[in-house]
């Protein structure tokens, strides 16, 4: 196992090198092309609207928060990835929002294709079509087999069809974790976890094969209190349904029953193929199915102000951020990008209020720290603060989050883990597997942690005392922030995870509610009236050149990586591995939940 491992590592660095090439080479054909384009682009892009057009929301691929520019990842070439383009959450809300104001747009079509997204997103998909609905315009939903995030969000159609040799998939809500110390026991690897907090339970597949009572406890109430309120959304919107239908449907593995059961049971109103809905799209705007015009969110959301207004001198700043804490990082949030983007928005006199989007599990308690005295100084300049979480804004992702002067969440947000660990890796196993022998020569031997040596008892015990100080002054920071007694929040915290709706109770969250709700109380806090302001979002996306790349339709790329590198079974083992030695040892991070509907 351990020689394949190593083995597949080196071939995979080598895949990267052929995928390196291969990109230039095909690089080198378009970027004639790409230039031209970008010669040519309008700033000011929009998008005309015939009349009597429909609006089609695809639910397909990654949604993500916010438009991020596309980077180029070797590695990700080498594992067969290829180039991604996610949709980005602010621009699908924004352009359903234009769709509903539009005389144009008459209907909204949603295509389900199995959604790449966390429950809070997809509630916030469904809130958006839910508010479309207000305006009296009708909503159609279609599948040819249909996941439990594309039923969440096509529940609020009006009419849902489902294709008559399809199925609709709803088995609850839950998510796998790996645990890895079988794995590194066998290549000689020992990870060494000092903590606090007996919910903290982020490092637990390192230093363990099966979760503990505490971790599967909290997971099982998390997961129920978000099931349930998925069960009653659902209702709402499918009037023959009720709030345990969801549970009844799993219980009885609806996804193997025929089509004409899931109708009769008030799930779908009609069975029918893909080619038909066209012409039933058409009556709804009097025309033939081949006549109608679709225009997607991306197109209308071209048409809309939100977010643009880097130019008004009365403006609301809405700033993402969107993954792990890290420094130096390319991806997620790296606090040496953030905190001079704070810095810039608290000394810009025409910036009035602050909201931070946050959506992240946490990571560096260094970063985190950096951005939350950040986030101080932007307060210091007396500008309302205000948060809005999205998936996660957990352990780090509170960190950052806790001072603000109101904390909006999504009910299916999770938040909490207030907690810190230290993660350590020692190879001492692994040298010796391989037949090396290291010898060390210090001035202070064994007072320096080092990757080739198991801890001594003496190193863990200042460890455990450094842990237990970043404890404390993260619950410091959340008492200050939340108006808490730190006794009170150390009885909550212990490094437990809440859904929105049971932190908000405990005091940790104020109202829930949409990023909307969050920059219309931003602007009420700083006196601004409506219309008299403008929305601006931080960071300027600036597209990247695999961005026009992609735009050149250059789906062969994808294919071409993928037939190369070819399938390997290790790429997870060999991505993890990675990720765990780049990261920081101290982290306040919650655990890694890969929530799904299963």
């Amino acid at each position: 196992m351990l020689k394949k491992f190593f083995l597949n590592l080196l071939s995979s660095f080598v895949g990267a090198w052929i995928a390196m090439v291969l990109f230039c080479v095909v690089a080198v054909l378009v970027v004639i092309g790409v230039a031209a384009r970008l010669g040519g682009e309008d700033e000011g892009k929009s998008t005309k609207v015939s009349s009597d057009s429909v609006l089609v929301l695809d639910l397909s691929g990654t949604i993500i928060e916010t438009p991020e520019s596309n980077q180029i990842d070797f590695v990700s070439f080498a594992l067969g990835e290829g180039i991604e383009s996610p949709t980005a959450l602010n621009v699908l809300v924004d352009g359903i929002r234009e769709g509903k104001e539009s005389d144009k747009i008459q209907a909204m079509y949603i295509k389900c294709g199995h959604p790449s997204a966390s429950p809070a997103t997809l509630n916030v998909i469904r809130q958006a079509v839910a508010d479309f609905k207000k305006s009296g315009k009708k909503v159609y939903a279609y599948a040819d087999a249909m996941t439990m995030g594309d039923y969440f969000v096509a529940s609020q159609a009006d009419s849902l069809f489902l294709n008559p040799g399809g199925a609709i998939e709803i088995s609850g809500l839950g998510g796998t974790l790996l645990f890895y110390k079988d794995f590194l026991d066998k290549i000689g690897v020992k990870m060494t976890l000092v903590k606090v907090g007996t919910f903290k339970s982020a490092a637990e597949p390192y230093i363990s094969n099966q979760m503990s009572a505490p971790a599967r406890a909290q997971l099982d109430t998390l997961y129920g209190n978000m099931w349930s309120y998925i069960g009653k959304a659902v209702a709402e919107g499918r009037k023959s349904l009720n709030d345990n239908s969801l549970n009844k449907a799993a219980d009885e593995f609806i996804m193997f029953q025929t089509p004409a059961t899931v109708l009769n049971q008030g799930f779908i109103d009609r069975l029918a193929y893909e080619r038909q809905i066209d012409d039933i799209i058409g009556r709804l705007v009097d025309k033939e199915g081949k006549d109608v015009k679709y225009f997607t969110p991306e197109a209308l959301a071209e048409n809309s102000d939100w977010g643009k207004a880097y130019g008004s001198k009365n403006k609301i700043a809405v700033l993402y951020a969107t993954g792990e804490i890290q420094e130096y990082s390319r991806n997620g949030i790296d606090c040496y990008r953030l905190v001079p983007q704070i810095t810039e928005l608290a000394d810009d006199d025409e910036v009035k209020a602050l909201v931070l989007r946050v959506n992240s599990p946490g990571g560096s308690v260094f970063g985190s720290e950096q951005i939350g005295e950040a986030l101080d100084y932007f307060k210091s300049k007396g500008k309302p603060f205000i948060v809005s979480m999205g998936d996660y804004a957990a352990s780090g992702g509170y960190w950052i989050s806790c001072t603000a002067d109101r904390i909006y969440a999504d009910p299916l947000t999770i938040t909490g883990s207030i907690g810190i660990f230290g993660l350590f890796p020692s190879a001492e196993g692994l040298v010796k597997k391989l037949g090396i022998t290291p010898q060390t020569v210090s001035t202070n031997p064994g007072k320096n942690l080092s990757l080739f040596y198991d801890p001594t008892s003496e190193q863990l015990d200042v460890l455990q005392t450094y842990i237990n100080e970043g404890y404390s002054r993260f619950v410091k920071r959340v008492a200050k922030g939340r108006k808490m007694k730190e006794e009170r929040v150390r009885q909550i915290a212990e490094g437990r995870v809440y859904d929105a709706v049971q932190a908000m109770k405990l005091k940790l969250v104020d109202k829930l509610g949409s990023l909307d709700d969050a920059v219309a109380y931003a602007a009420s806090e700083a006196g601004l009236k409506d219309g008299k302001f403008g929305v601006a979002v931080y960071p300027m996306y600036k597209p990247a050149f695999l961005d026009l790349l992609k735009s050149q339709g250059l789906d062969q790329l994808n294919q071409e990586i993928a037939r190369i590198s070819g399938d390997n079974p290790e790429s997870a083992l060999i991505r993890e591995t990675s990720r765990i030695l780049r990261q920081s040892p101290w982290q306040a991070r919650m655990t890694p939940l890969y929530i799904r509907f299963n």
